[in-house]
């Protein structure tokens, strides 16, 4: 039996991946430091390991901004809101002075928990149609991004697929949900297509 949650099965890492971005602002660790500790809690992510040296499976380390300097990538395990356990991981990107930090679910793994994603985003019933499960996921992945900006205010987040930079968010056809700060919390636009 395949499960979702088995970090050392290579087709759970498979497919891309589906993910929250947190735009955090300018380049500063303790800040980001602040912030994963405020996702991974907020998502509630079991476990923070890298992959080995050797390519063969993966090592617990202390969960923190060093690791991410240090390996790039941080991963571990995570309920969905349908029950089923699936591998996760996240990453720090510092571009021009600008930190994002991103948690991801691959869809090798989401595709294991719900028949409906298949092949996303590239078969055809990736479209419009896709958003029948991504707007459940979008919304549970808005909730968690609400959470961590209580703890660590951010300039914008961004949900959706392969999510690594900030888009133009202006369009009507959005393929990322996206949330912007108001003066009285976060405003939700959901993906449209």
């Amino acid at each position: 039996m395949k499960i979702a949650g088995d970090m050392n099965d290579g087709e759970n890492w498979t497919g891309g991946f589906y993910g929250l971005c947190l735009v955090l602002g300018a380049a500063d660790d303790g800040n980001i430091e602040r912030a994963l500790r405020s996702l991974w809690r907020a998502v509630g992510v079991q476990g923070c390991n890298v992959r080995r040296a050797d390519g063969i499976g993966f090592a617990a380390v202390e969960l923190g901004v060093a690791a991410l300097h240090e390996h790039g990538h941080v991963h571990g395990t995570l309920m969905l809101p349908s029950g089923a356990r699936v591998v996760c991981g996240g990453f720090l990107s510092r571009y021009e002075g600008l930190d994002t930090l991103e948690l991801y679910l691959p869809l090798g793994a989401l595709a294991r928990t719900d028949c409906r994603i298949g092949g996303y985003p590239f078969d055809e019933s990736s479209g419009v149609e896709s958003l029948t499960w991504r707007s459940a996921l979008d919304r549970w992945l808005a909730d968690v991004a609400v959470a961590v900006y209580a703890d660590v205010p951010f300039h914008r987040a961004l949900i959706g697929f392969e999510i690594d930079e900030d888009r133009d968010i202006t369009v009507n056809q959005r393929y990322a949900a996206v949330l912007s700060p108001r003066a009285d919390g976060l405003e939700y636009r959901p993906a449209t297509a």
